[in-house]
């Protein structure tokens, strides 16, 4: 008996070497899972294999086990497993710095405010006080805060306190003189607020980036550390590219050499500012394209934001009767610019608010473009569009690029700018997607929070983590779940010219993925906000494991 059990172990060994030695061998095997490739049939499979970075092949468990062995082998337990995420617009260093300034989001009055930013001085003593994220439009209040209060507490410590969106802020009287701000300053396509004839502290738009540029610049630490505080942020959030909308040009270089020494691994597709500096390092030498950097687009402000009334309308704000917001810089300028871009062959991405916003740009890219064409320039934000000029999108191909979080936060006070008829045709994902059949997703972090899952949670079921309204807002815009995904993954790919690398789970992609806890395509939408990131993968390497 002993001597033929020993036979038969001898066979099951050799049987298993024989196995082995026929399979063909891949460095990590995913099986046991819910795959959603987002191929173009959006079939779901249940197993995966990777090598060198690469998807080898997609399918069946018993197809894919019976083919390959994996040198690292997961059992996904049936969890479902998504395409890396890719944020369509965001501020990569933005987030960054959000960890080492006042964090003022979710402050519910001034005087919250105060406190924050005391305590913040209290812990940080020397250099500017900065930091983002108060809405007047949460506070009993909802009138601009003024100066006052931050002139007595710091006499004589600048303080840059930033709106959510960035477009307006305020700065104490210290902040003014260093940023040589007074009564008599001026800025085009800005606003310097005065009551009772003296400075209130209040700017808005461009009059925000002068005070801004008087804050000594970071240095090349400050900034690795942010951006890596950032890259950690956004992996356990399942995010693997992410498409900076201003990239500056010492911070592009940085990234650049971040990848190249390996200290960063998250994708970047950067938007340049349009400074000088970046048409002579990029603009004059074609698309900069890498294994995680890619550099082919400009982005460019056509209007403020509507929060703080920046957005130009074409008729005044219903709130304001006297008042259409700001164009950032005028239709000739832009004109100059979109010809540069389409002669160099770069993608031109611009931030349209307000529906004046969105006319001029669009009937600019049109006369660029000229019809059919393959250049994806994109529209940012797209959020209030006439409707006579939806046509333009579709005659030149042009992608919006929309954030879905702005419709749940902004829900709440946007008719108040437009009024009932005009709110109709804002934040229309809907009727922007079905005009060229993709619409782009992202966050804009950090006016918005970084975690894509909300992104999928405002688009589809368009309510705010208190699940108000009850039926959702403007409900005909809704993107289906399907579509907030692809929105997420391979039409933002599209957007990026990255879907032959990246945006779903097939043969010869890039194996950025993400495995969750809960499946958002199929649970109940009160779920969605609570499913948690196990573990982001980017070219196969796991850059996030929850604990």
């Amino acid at each position: 008996m002993k001597n033929k059990f020993n036979s038969l172990l001898a066979i099951f060994c050799l049987s298993a070497i024989f196995y082995s030695c026929q399979s063909e061998q891949v460095d990590l095997l995913i099986h046991n899972a819910t795959i959603y490739t987002v191929d173009g049939s959006f079939s779901i499979a249940e197993a995966m294999a990777i090598k060198d970075g690469e998807i080898v092949a997609v399918g069946a468990n018993n197809a894919i086990k019976n083919k390959y062995a994996g040198k690292n082998t997961i059992d996904a337990e049936l969890n479902p497993v998504f395409p890396g995420f890719i944020d369509a617009h965001c501020h990569f260093l933005g987030l960054g710095n959000t960890f080492f300034t006042v964090d003022l989001v979710g402050t519910k009055s001034w005087e919250e405010v105060l406190s924050k930013t005391l305590e913040f001085a209290d812990k940080n003593k020397e250099g500017w006080i900065t930091g983002r994220g108060w809405d007047h439009n949460d506070w009993p209040t909802k009138s601009f805060p003024n100066k006052k209060s931050l002139d007595s507490l710091f006499p004589n410590r600048p303080v840059l306190l930033s709106r959510v969106d960035g477009h307006a802020a305020i700065a104490n009287q210290k902040a003014l003189e260093l940023a040589k701000v007074d009564v008599n300053t001026f800025f085009e396509g800005g606003i310097i607020e005065m009551v009772d004839g003296n400075l209130s502290g209040i700017l808005i738009d461009n009059a925000v980036d002068s005070v801004r540029k008087a804050i000594p610049e970071q240095t090349q630490n400050m900034m690795k550390k942010a951006l890596l505080a950032a890259e950690g942020a956004c992996f356990s959030k399942g995010l693997t590219t992410l498409d900076d909308a201003y990239l500056e040009n010492a911070v592009a270089h940085l990234i650049n050499e971040m990848h190249t020494s390996n200290e960063l691994k998250i994708k970047v597709y950067g938007m340049l500012s349009p400074s000088e500096e970046n048409k002579t390092d990029f603009l004059k030498n074609g698309p900069y394209l890498k294994d995680k950097l890619s550099i082919r687009s400009f982005k460019y402000f056509a209007d403020g934001a509507l929060g703080s009334r920046g957005a130009r309308l074409n008729k005044p704000y219903h709130d304001d009767p006297q008042y259409k917001g700001l164009f950032l810089n005028d239709s000739l300028y832009f004109m100059e610019e979109a010809k540069a871009l389409n002669s160099g062959g770069y993608q031109m991405n611009t931030h349209c608010i307000g529906d004046a916003a969105n006319r001029m740009m669009l009937k600019i890219y049109a006369e660029v473009l000229k019809g059919t064409n393959d250049k994806r320039w994109r529209i940012e934000h797209a959020q209030v569009v006439d409707p006579v000029d939806l046509s333009l999108f579709k005659k030149n191909n042009i992608i919006p690029s929309v954030q879905p979080t702005h419709a749940t936060s902004d829900m709440y006070w946007a008719e108040n700018r437009l009024g009932a008829k005009r709110i109709q045709h804002a934040y229309a994902y809907k009727t922007l997607l079905k005009l060229n059949g993709l619409i782009s997703l992202g966050t804009d972090f950090p006016v918005e929070d970084h975690d894509p899952l909300k992104t999928f949670y405002a688009a589809c079921i368009r309510k705010d983590a208190n699940e108000y309204p009850d039926n959702g807002f403007q409900m005909e815009n809704a993107l289906s779940r399907e579509e907030a995904l692809k929105g997420m993954t391979i039409w933002a790919a599209i957007s990026n010219f990255e879907e032959t690398e990246k945006g779903s789970l097939e043969v010869e992609k890039k194996a950025d993925f993400v495995i969750l806890d809960q499946d958002i395509m199929t649970i109940d939408p009160s779920k969605i906000l609570s499913t948690k990131v196990l573990s982001t993968y980017l070219d196969g390497e796991e850059v996030y494991r929850k604990n």
